[in-house]
């Protein structure tokens, strides 16, 4: 079974190779990494490991956390894995149809942000309508949350008031981006963490602007 860890680590030569080197000693086959973010001397990395059948992911926790330094944020299952060339294909295919382009995009982020879920909704003031969701989308209704017309993308708070009670319960992590227009907004969600980090959220936003440039008003 595959699962996503998200690290932090001391950014300096040879922590990540050790890393790794204690993930292999466990058995665990690393897919892929990703740097999610860098900087004040700390790294945040993705890595999408694999783990021989009947182990337990505590075990990926321990073997990360022995390395000095290292602290995992998180581990949750992950089925597919990160294809850099990703965001570049999920452009082109939304340029190709632009009809259905909103439909695409909302399918396609999630894989590209390892996030669980997402939804495309608008606002006119009044009324809150939810434009597309992609399949493994929450089927609970959305109440018109207090952020709307959102301005520019942002990481959003998954315990206040507006947020269905069954998105607290798995503990969802939040972030939205306007989609061309500030009542226009993509909102993406992870049951579970880990935490959208800043490049995380400027990447979802620059994806989303380039791509509000093809999808009809």
């Amino acid at each position: 079974m595959s699962f996503l860890i998200r690290v932090q680590l001391p950014d300096r030569p040879g922590t990540l190779g050790a890393v790794a080197s204690a993930l292999g000693e466990i058995g665990a086959d690393i897919l892929s990494v990703d740097v999610v973010e860098r900087g004040a001397g700390l790294a945040i990395d993705d890595l999408v490991v694999e783990l021989p059948s009947g182990r337990l992911p505590d075990v990926l926790i321990t073997a990360a956390e022995s390395i000095e330094g290292v602290e995992v944020d998180a581990v949750r299952p992950y089925a597919g894995v990160l294809d850099t060339h990703r965001e570049l294909e999920l452009v082109e295919e939304v340029a190709e149809e632009p009809a259905h382009g909103l439909a695409v995009f909302t399918e396609g982020v999630p894989k590209i942000i390892r996030a669980g879920w997402a939804v495309v909704v608008s606002w006119d003031g009044a009324a809150l309508r939810l434009l597309t969701a992609s399949s493994a989308a929450p089927e609970a209704g959305l109440p018109s949350p207090p952020w709307l017309p959102l301005a520019r993308a942002t990481v959003l708070d998954g315990d206040e008031d507006w947020v269905p009670e069954t998105w607290r319960e798995l503990g969802t992590e939040l972030a939205a981006t306007p989609l061309g227009k500030p009542d226009r907004v993509l909102l993406v969600g992870r049951p579970g963490g880990p935490m959208f980090r800043a490049a995380e959220v400027a990447r979802l936003a620059h994806l989303a602007g380039i791509v509000s440039v093809v999808l009809p008003d």
